[in-house]
């Protein structure tokens, strides 16, 4: 039985670390947010006073926090807590630059640190069937792996520090292009006469298959387990898919990489999310295709 703190008991958050609890872990939890906290707390684990307090005995500390600038935040304050060798996790999307200060300040502590991103969204965090994208040292990464495959069931070792991190954006870039051109083809199969099913039925198993089409299709129907069957709550929220476009447009700024359709889809994101749907599942932008205002 390992020690973990877990720092972020959100909505990816909470599904993970009740996971490890279920794995047989001593997890020790803080979040800002009580009710993220109550529930966690239902599902085993022990609560905190203070993510500082969370650290002092954990072996492994896992974070999982909104964006870069509280990644930062948050490790300014509990590195200097956590006992020699203690292993530092962390798995939220952010921007590189800021998972590699991370790494950074870990360092200067003599702290081996992982940055692991995840893809599968609240189903696959409930799941335990999350797919991992971990940049570190291969140390680090053999320490975490254990751990990690208690939450997932694909764990990718991607390379150096910030690397995790790289292959969430380019991974998120190619999902939402592709769900903007899957939700654009069945938009054009209304205006044609052809049906869902039809579309489906021929996309699915020639040259247009792809995971949004297959898996998350944006009309119901087709995969009745995609959120168009559930008036597209999320799932991963639009929002959420914003913040990645806009994390791959910033490093394509930075690099010098050249991505129009990355571009494209930020923008568009951007006005579906202004127009109040931000909350909606990603796969609701063939709503704001389609023109309609509700």
């Amino acid at each position: 039985m390992t020690t973990i703190a877990f720092i972020g008991l959100g909505h990816m958050g909470g599904p993970m670390a009740a996971n490890l609890v279920k794995a047989g872990h001593h997890v020790i939890g803080f979040d800002l947010v009580s009710a993220s906290c109550d529930q966690a707390k239902a599902d085993g684990a022990i609560i905190a006073a203070s993510a500082s307090a969370a650290v002092k005995e954990a072996e492994v500390v896992i974070t999982m926090l909104p964006a870069g600038k509280h990644v930062l935040s948050v490790w300014s304050d509990i590195l200097p807590q956590m006992g020699p060798g203690t292993l530092v996790i962390d798995c939220s999307t952010i921007d590189v630059e800021s998972a590699q200060k991370a790494h950074a300040t870990a360092r200067e502590r003599n702290l081996p640190s992982l940055d692991a991103p995840v893809s599968g969204g609240v189903g696959g965090a409930k799941a335990a069937t999350l797919t991992f994208m971990a940049g570190g040292s291969k140390e680090a990464f053999s320490r975490a792996e254990p751990i990690l495959e208690k939450m997932g069931k694909r764990i990718v070792y991607c390379g150096e520090a910030g690397a995790g991190q790289a292959a969430k954006i380019c991974n998120n870039m190619i999902l939402g292009i592709s769900m903007i051109g899957v939700a654009e083809a069945f938009v054009l199969a209304e205006k044609l006469g052809l049906s869902h099913q039809a579309l489906f039925d021929v996309a699915s198993t020639a040259s247009g298959q792809c995971w949004s089409l297959t898996t998350y299709c944006p009309v119901p129907g087709p995969v009745p387990t995609s959120p168009a069957n559930n008036g597209y709550k999320p799932g991963f929220a639009a929002a959420l898919m914003l913040k990645d476009l806009r994390l791959a447009q910033e490093a394509a700024l930075a690099s010098g990489a050249s991505t129009p359709l990355g571009t494209e889809a930020a923008q568009l994101y951007a006005l579906f999310d202004g127009t109040g749907h931000g909350g909606d599942d990603f796969s609701g932008i063939i709503n704001f295709l389609r023109g309609d205002k509700g």
